[in-house]
């Protein structure tokens, strides 16, 4: 019987049995496949993996594997230079953009008020993700493992989390948002960037209290809402404020 040795490392245990977390394991080959086949049939998604190594050497998802040979399967580490090695993952995008699934419409809420340019809509079909994803350079996020091993995706991740605040940390975490980060410069409900408005311009369009207790506001010139530091502002900072804690002692 054909066979090869596997092991996967870091976070992408988390898409396997327990009995093979953090361990070799030995799994059936049908005859000689694409390392990316052999992975994601294994569970871990193409997105989610950075290294990969058959008897110790660097290969491509390209890479044939056969018989008797050993593989081994990296994560992304961020704290772990690689750039000596072959990299399956793509590079870093110069501006982080998003792309949400249906599921995750809070979390792309959450990723607007940090500043980041990101598309949701809870009628997007697993081709359009897929497509828009590449054709827009944007991270996918999705909880939906089939969507991120379709092979137009290349960067994209399965976040754990079930919480959207939750969810937030993990993700600035795996793509180190912290620096890239322009808080209350988007529309939180249409992604457009907002414009500052005067207390003359948004007259009539907020409460009375509102419009006698503020003097700085911005709008969107996409929907038109128009926003102000209210009770919900200070939640966020506070959100903002833990982002940027992590960053300094993860």
């Amino acid at each position: 019987m054909l066979q090869v040795t596997v092991r996967f490392y870091g976070s992408l245990n988390d898409f396997l049995a327990p009995e093979r977390r953090g361990v070799e394991f030995v799994h059936p080959l049908n005859g000689p496949c694409s390392v990316k086949d052999l992975i994601e049939s294994l569970g871990p998604p193409h997105p989610e993996v950075d290294v990969v190594l058959v008897e110790g050497q660097p290969v491509d998802f390209t890479h044939r594997v056969t018989n008797g040979q050993r593989v081994a399967v990296y994560p992304a580490f961020s704290a772990l230079d690689v750039t000596a090695l072959v990299r399956v993952g793509p590079p870093p995008l110069p501006e982080p953009r998003f792309l949400l699934d249906v599921g995750l419409g809070k979390l792309s809420g959450l990723l607007r008020m940090l500043g980041f340019d990101t598309l949701w809509r809870n009628d997007y079909a697993d081709d359009v993700l897929a497509r828009l994803s590449r054709d827009e350079q944007r991270i996918l996020l999705t909880r939906d493992i089939g969507v991120l091993k379709r092979s137009e995706v290349v960067h994209g991740y399965f976040p754990r989390e079930t919480d959207p605040s939750r969810q937030l940390v993990e993700v600035a975490r795996r793509f180190q948002l912290t620096a890239h980060m322009h808080p209350f410069s988007r529309c939180l409900e249409c992604n457009a960037p907002l414009a500052p408005a005067s207390p003359e311009e948004v007259r009539g369009r907020v409460p009375e209290r509102v419009h006698a207790s503020f003097t700085r506001f911005h709008q969107c010139p996409g929907c038109k809402r128009v926003f102000w530091a209210g009770s919900h502002h200070a939640r966020m900072q506070a959100l903002i404020d833990k982002l940027r804690e992590l960053e300094q002692h993860p």
